[in-house]
């Protein structure tokens, strides 16, 4: 501006350019400082979901390993019963064979003792004793439950039992 001594002079606070660019400036700074407060912000929102992530990554990893053994001690269980199972099964085979077999014994037993073979008695007095001896002999060839064996105890160990 030109004063009346011919001489210009500039007033900082009346040239209003000058005001617009403080104005300017200071919204600058200020947009800058609000850029620098939402980055930080950002980047602490992304360091926390990161911190969160790993987190649940520890959880999982612990929560695997955990099912895992979960998992591999139910597979030695279900191995065991399995063999368990297996075992008694055969025992199970062997003493109905066992069965049967003494089944059929107490039949074959029960059929001779109700024919009256083995009975003294049953045989005609009139026959003499040699011919009660060999009938009796005949007898037991042709029936080989009726020997002298019936009365004898089967004896097995249990070692001989699971080679079947």
């Amino acid at each position: 501006m030109a004063s009346p001594g011919g001489t210009t002079s500039r007033s900082s606070s009346s040239d209003p350019e000058e005001v617009q660019l403080l104005a300017d400036a200071e919204r600058k700074r200020k947009r800058m400082e609000s850029n620098r407060e939402s980055a930080r912000r950002s980047r602490l929102r992304k360091q926390k979901h990161l911190d969160d992530l790993t987190a649940q990554i520890a959880h999982l990893s612990r929560e695997n390993n955990d099912l895992i053994s979960r998992i591999n001690l139910t597979t030695d269980h279900f191995l065991k019963m399995k063999a368990e199972n297996s075992v008694l099964s055969a025992q199970m085979a062997e003493l109905s064979s066992r069965f049967q077999s003494l089944n059929e014994i107490i039949t074959a037993l029960n059929f001779t003792n109700n024919s009256g073979v083995f009975g003294a008695h049953e045989i005609n007095h009139s026959v003499n004793e040699f011919t009660a001896a060999a009938a009796a002999d005949c007898f037991m060839i042709n029936h080989p439950w009726s020997s002298l064996y019936l009365s004898q105890p089967i004896v097995a160990s249990a070692a001989d039992m699971l080679q079947y």
